[in-house]
Formats: C-alpha cells, structure tokens, sequence
C-alpha cells in the first residue's frame, strides 16, 4: 500500500489526535462538544504519558487557529486546555503546562484585546491550581512583562482599554499567587521583575476615579463586591498590590518598596502628596508588623536623597514618614528609633539653613519679592511636618524608649557653654539658634505629652534636667515658656493641669477634685537634690524683664504641680520660703523691675499662697492669706491677678513697703506652720538663689554668636614701672623675716572661716564650696589637656595626607620647652 494513504484515512490516525478532532464542531458557534471532551478526559487520566502529545496537538491547532483568525475553534482550545488542566493531577502533567504556557503565550502576544482577556483568564485559572511537585525550570519573565504591559493599556475605547488593563492585573496577579509561594521561583523578587509589577499596579491605582475614598490604607475599609473589584481597575490594583506586600518575606522588603518610591519620584507625586500617603498605608497595614522598620529606613534614606529637592517635596516626604511611623510605632519599630530621630534633625537643620540663606540673599538683595518669600514659608512647612514626626513618632513610644528619646533630643538642644554643643550657632547666627532651640523644644512637649513616670530620678536626670533649666534662664519669654510646659508634662502625673489653667486666686481648691498621692520615698530624696535648682530657677524667672501674662500662667501652674505631685512637710517650707523671696523682690528697690513685673510677682505670689494654704488644710495660714488678698480687693486690686493682668489696669508709681498690711508676712505664716508640726524655723533664714557656672553661661542670651574680642592697649594706658618697684630698705626685710604677723593673720583668717559656717545660711555656704570644687576641675582638665597633648619632637610629626604618610621636622630652636627643662 503507498505511504500516502495513511496520511488520509482517519482510522490509522493515532488515538489521541481523533479524540482532540473530534472536540472542535464542524461550526465553531455550536461550542465545545461536551460528550468528546469527556471521552479526552478519560482517555488523558487513563493515560497521563500521553498528556504531552495532547498538549502539543492542541497547541499546533491553536497556533493554526489563531493565523487563520478562527478565533471561535481559539475558544474551544482553549476551553478543552483549562478542562484538561483541572482534571489532570500527574507527574506527566509538566510537559503539559509547558504547551498549555506557550499557547497563552500566543494569545497574549496577539493584537485581538479579546484574545488577550482570553489568554489571561487561562492563566488565572491555572495559576489557582496546586501542584504537587516544584517546578525548577518554568520562568514567568513573559508573563510579567506582557501583563505589565496590558496594565499600561491606551486602547482608544475606554471599555476596552478598562478590560485590557483589568485582565492584566488579574494576570499579575496570577503570577504573584503562583510564584510567591514557591522557593523556586524567589526570583520573581528581583529587582528587574518588581520594576514591572509595583509601577503596573500604582499606575491602575493612581489612575481610578476613586482615590480620594474614605479609609484607604485602613484596614476598616469598606468591603467592595467581587463584581466591583474586577470591573474597577484601581480597586483590582489595590487588591493585588495588598496580596503582594503581604506575601512579601524580610528579605524582599527593599525590592518591594523601592519601586513605590521611584513611581512617585518619576510621577511627581510628592507635591501633592495625598496618593503617596495614601499608598505607603496600605504598605504598612499590608506588611507583617516586624518588617516595618524597612519602610522607614527607606523612606528616611529617600529623604536623603532629596535634600536638595524643593520645599515642598521634602515635606510631602516627610508627611508620609509621619504616616509611616504612625503606624509602626503601635507595633514592632526595631532598631530605627534613634535614627529616625537623628535624620529628622539633621534635615531640621538643613532646612533652617536653607531658610536662613533665603533670607539673608533676599535682604543683601534689597527686594522683598513673594516668591522669596513663598519659599521661606516652605520651609516652615517642611520644619513643621518635621517637629510633628518627631513629637507624634515619641509620643507613641514605650515610656522607657521615649525617656531615651528625650535625652536625645535634649542633647541636640543648642545651650551655650554646655560641652554638648551639637550645634554651629556661628554658621547659622542667633535667629537659626533660637528657631532650633523652638523647635525641638516644641518637639519635646508633644515627646512628653503623656509621659508617666514612677520616679522623677528617672523622668528628669541631671543630664537632662541641668541643659533644661539653663535654658529656662535666657532672655527669650517664649524658650521660658516651652520649658515649663515640658516641666508640666513630666511631673504631672495625675493629669492636673487642665484644672490649674489660669493664674487666679481659686476659692474653693477642693471643688477641682485634684487628684494626688502620697510622696514617695524617691521622690523625695529627688527634691533633696534637685529642689533647690527648681527653686532658684522659677525664682529666676520671675525676675525677667520681657515676661507676659502666660509666663506668669505657666510659673503658677509649676508651684501648684510641685505642691501636688512632690511636696512633703519641708518642700512646702521651702515654697513658702520662696513665695517670701518673691515678695521681698518684688518691693525691693535694688531691683530694677518695672512696676507691671512687680505687680505681677505679688499677684503670682497671692494666688500661689491662697492655693497652698487650701492644699495643706492649713486654717490659720488660710486666714492669714484671705485677709490680705481682701485688703488687696479693696485698697491694691493691681496686687491681684484678676486685675494686674487686665488689658487696661491701672497701675502705681510706687509700691508701699510699709503698708504691711497688703503683704504676706513671713512671721504669721511660720506661726501658722508650726502650730501645724511643720519646722518653721528655715522661714527665718531668707531665701537667696545660688549662683552656678550653669547660670554664669546660659544666662543673658538665649541665643549667642561667638564673637573674638580684640582689646587695643595703648602705650601711655601702662603705669610706669618706675612706680611699680617697691623700695627695699632694712625695715622692709625685717617685716619680711618677722613670722608674728603672719601667724596673726592666718589666726583672723581662721576664726572668719569658723564663723562664716556658723552664721552663714547653707545656701551661701554650698555655692562657696560648689565655686571652689569647680575651679579644681578646671585646672585638671587643664593639666590632663597639657598632659595628653603629645609633645612636639625632633624627628617630626607625622601626618596623612591624599592616602600618604608625612614626616615633618620641627626645629629645636623653634621648640618651646617649659621653664624647668631650660637650664
């Protein structure tokens, strides 16, 4: 018989090619015929090795199909596939897929949108299907470029570019579910492949109509229907951009969120940045809780690289950091705490400086223009969003993490005199000082808010309370008022404040229901050390030149907490005592005080007292206290605070010290007190504030340059040394030889010291010693610098320079030894 006619006698044809003919209708609109597929089903399980012949039979006939664009015998083929792919679970099935791949593959590289819908329904199907061995040699590269590509669609009809765009993150989405859980395929991670999938599903999501929807990124958004999810390109981005964040491992968070900040850089969509935030919400609620820290180390890192951008950018950046840290400082933040910290300050900086140079330029320039000055306001807004980060960032944070914060930020706080001076106030002059020295003080007071501490040795150390209260002693009312309300948040713990509010004289203090507890043993031996720089400093403060009524407010309210929160039986001796001094200020002449800070003193001082007496349920020191202030009512109302602090209050020349009866008298009060069991007896022992090198430095600018003096002495200013030589003669060198008088003096010298520390009160007595052991530290730090300092040598120094070592010689006669090495 010739060997053609095998080829056309159907009969000798083999079996599994009859069967797959026998599929297709002789008219494509008839469908797929169900009696033959399922005679090709059984047949395909009966004999899994023949999977592979049918795979690549009906890959030919579809290859066929689609050049002659009988696209309904396409729809067959393809129909028949994705049958045969659920019914068949084999290791034989593997030749299959491949086949099962490439015909989709053809069907995605076609012009026919329908087509392309098709070939990508095909593919979610089978991506839905779980195999029961690993695949190592099947790459999805195809897939993911095309898909990427359809979500990019810009098909003239609307309908059917939203069902390109729509099949194509269906698509994505199959390669996701199909890939992230296989070992195998980590490579769908890689850079090059995220570069595709991340911008395909933002650009769906930036584009949808609905991206101002409430709740995006929260996970209490509203659930859409599965029939809006996969109409809605934006909503099926959404979608499957959550799947992906989710499934993401520790190691792929980088790959993951690099892309997001590309797109928005490429997009410029930091300004307005409402899609930006919104986008990295659904990151962070999307990611495990533990991987949070690497969004915010990237987006800190992408700040970096946008130092020099705009105002305007930087801020959108750091306002999706502010939305970032929101919601990683609920959970797990890792290591990143201090360094959020730090790159936000070191931008604060930055943008002072850029604010500073702005203005500076403009006023050089003599012109006043509004786009110089719409950039300076930029970047008020870029430093506002950054003290907002820092203060929302702390105030989320564990007590014993935000307590590190503080002393973080505290040291950043440029002090002048401290060693700790992290700041150049030479570059960026007193105006730069005093914005940082704001700023971050204002930062601290959202850090502090809320701040709970069960020992105030622990809330307020001394490397954090003494830079503190240095500043508490510039002349800038504002940086005064910045401290006490950080003071306020930390020592009140019972939340006492808000009934405090306002500087008045209470007359029912019980009626506030104030909430306190007994003094506790740590507190107490805190006030032993530390109750006297609280003393000295509101005593300091009051005495200030530019205060204004809210200063007066805050120093009130500070009296009121620390008779709450940490007065025992001496604190509220020495507050009474101190309440004494204020007074005795106020009506000195020595002072020079204008009779507005006089009156207000005394009104400070009548409100504290009246609220004191009521605290300790004192009833003679309260009539006491309510006869004056009702003396005050009818003859001085400007003494009161309900009047002094009036717009318009008519003030006095001069204030009578001798009209006793309008002050508080310190004797009737130490009776009161110790008819009580309080010790009196330090009542009689006037207040004086000790005078520190913390004071000596800080105090008088709150803001200083520093500045090289550069004295001229002239000639002719110089005595002549002609009188300054002394005469020798016999009687001198008698007076020299005798010792008599020098035993008398050093016996006069001894009975002044015994009686300075028998008389002198303890204060004067503790600043005198404070003054000598401060000046034995300097003079060994100055012997320790001597000392460390190498000393310079014949053979010469050596030093490096481009990468290499250099010897320079230093000549013995320009060496300068010291005096006991020259003979």
């Amino acid at each position: 018989m010739p060997a053609g006619v095998c080829g056309c006698c159907g009969p000798l044809r083999p079996r599994y090619k009859r069967l797959v003919d026998n599929i297709f209708p002789e008219d494509p609109k008839d469908g797929l015929s169900k009696s033959d597929m399922e005679k090709l089903t059984f047949y395909a399980v009966s004999a899994p090795e023949k999977l592979d012949r049918i795979g690549a039979y009906l890959a030919e006939r579809l290859s066929r199909d689609v050049v002659r664009h009988r696209y309904g015998n396409v729809v067959i083929a393809m129909e028949a596939l994705d049958q045969l792919l659920m019914a068949c679970h084999s290791q034989s099935i593997k030749p299959f897929v491949e086949s099962f791949l490439h015909m989709v593959a053809k069907l995605l590289e076609s012009r026919e949108p329908d087509l392309q819908v098709l070939g990508t329904n095909s593919f979610v199907k089978f991506a839905n299907i779980e195999e029961d061995t690993p695949s190592y040699h099947r790459r999805y590269d195809f897939f993911v470029s095309q898909f990427s590509a359809m979500c990019h669609s810009t098909h003239e009809d609307p309908d059917t570019r939203t069902r390109i765009r729509v099949a194509g993150i269906k698509g994505l989405q199959g390669v996701v579910r199909k890939t992230v859980n296989d070992e195998l395929q980590a490579i769908i991670w890689e850079p090059q492949h995220m570069d595709k999938l991340i911008p395909s599903m933002l650009f769906n999501m930036q584009d949808g109509e609905d991206l101002d929807r409430a709740g995006v990124g929260h996970p209490s958004t509203p659930c859409v229907s599965d029939q809006d999810v996969d109409e809605n390109p934006s909503t099926l981005a959404e979608s499957c951009f959550r799947e992906l964040l989710g499934r993401a491992a520790y190691g792929n968070m980088n790959n993951a969120v690099e892309p997001v900040l590309v797109h928005l850089d490429n997009h410029h969509l930091w300004d307005p940045n409402e899609f930006a935030v919104s986008c990295f919400r659904i990151i962070m609620y999307s990611i495990q809780a533990q991987h949070s820290h690497h969004v915010i180390q990237q987006v800190l890192g992408h700040l970096d690289t946008h130092s020099k951008n705009t105002p305007r950018v930087r801020a959108g950046i750091v306002q999706v950091l502010l939305e970032t840290v929101a919601i990683a400082a609920k959970g797990s933040v890792g290591p990143t705490v201090l360094e959020v910290f730090n790159t936000l300050l070191k931008h604060l900086r930055m943008s002072v400086d850029l604010e500073l140079g702005e203005s500076s330029r403009r006023n050089s320039a003599c012109s006043s223009t509004s786009a110089g000055r719409g950039k300076e306001s930029d970047e008020r807004i870029v430093q506002n969003a950054i003290i907002q980060t820092i203060g929302f960032f702390g105030g989320n944070l564990p007590d014993y993490q935000r307590a590190e914060v503080m002393m973080f930020i505290m040291g950043k706080v440029p002090v002048y005199g401290t060693p700790c001076h992290t700041l150049d106030t030479v570059k960026i002059g007193h105006q730069g000082t005093k914005r940082i020295q704001t700023m971050l003080l204002s930062s601290l007071i959202m850090v502090t808010s809320g701040f709970k501490s069960k020992s105030m040795s622990a809330a307020l150390p001394s490397p954090f309370l003494d830079p503190l209260f240095s500043i508490s002693l510039m002349e800038d009312s504002e940086l005064r008022q910045l401290v006490l309300e950080i003071l306020h948040n930390i020592i009140d713990r019972h939340d006492n404040r808000a009934k405090l509010r306002g500087i008045r004289i209470i007359p029912n203090v019980a009626a506030l229901k104030i909430k306190r507890e007994k003094i506790s043993k740590q507190d107490v031996a805190f006030m032993k050390k530390h109750g006297q720089q609280l003393y000295r400093h509101i005593y300091l403060g009051c005495k200030e030149d530019d205060n204004v009524h809210k200063n007066f407010e805050l120093l009130f309210t500070t009296l009121a907490i620390l008779t709450i929160e940490l007065a025992n039986e001496d604190v509220v001796v020495e507050l009474v005592r101190l309440a004494v001094a204020l007074q005795d200020m106020a009506l000195s002449t020595e002072e020079n005080l204008s009779m507005w800070l006089r009156c207000g003193v005394l009104a400070l001082v009548a409100a504290y007292l009246n609220f004191l007496g009521q605290m300790i349920a004192n009833t003679t020191f309260c009539q006491h206290v309510s006869k004056v202030i009702e003396l005050r009512n009818m003859d001085a109302p400007y003494l009161l605070p309900e009047h002094v602090f009036r717009d318009k209050c008519s003030l006095p020349d001069c204030l009578d010290k001798d009209d006793a009866a309008l002050f508080f008298q310190s004797a009737d009060m130490a009776d009161s007190l110790a008819g009580s069991g309080y010790n009196a007896d330090r009542l009689n022992v006037p207040y004086v504030p000790q005078v520190t090198d913390e004071e000596r430095l800080s105090r008088r600018k709150s803001f200083v340059d520093t500045i090289s003096l550069q004295v001229d002495i002239l000639p002719n200013s110089l005595p002549d040394k002609s009188l300054l030589a002394e005469e020798i003669t016999f009687e001198t060198l008698k007076k020299a030889i005798d010792t008599s008088v020098l035993e008398d003096q050093e016996r006069e010298r001894r009975r002044q010291v015994m009686e300075k520390f028998q008389k002198a009160p303890f204060e004067e007595i503790a600043a005198h010693c404070e003054s000598k052991a401060n000046m034995l530290h300097e003079r060994l730090a100055h012997i320790f610098e001597l000392t460390i300092r190498p000393p310079p040598s014949p053979s010469g120094v050596v030093s490096v320079s481009s990468g290499h070592a250099q010897h320079q010689s230093v000549p013995i006669y320009e060496m300068k030894f010291p005096d006991l090495c020259v003979y």
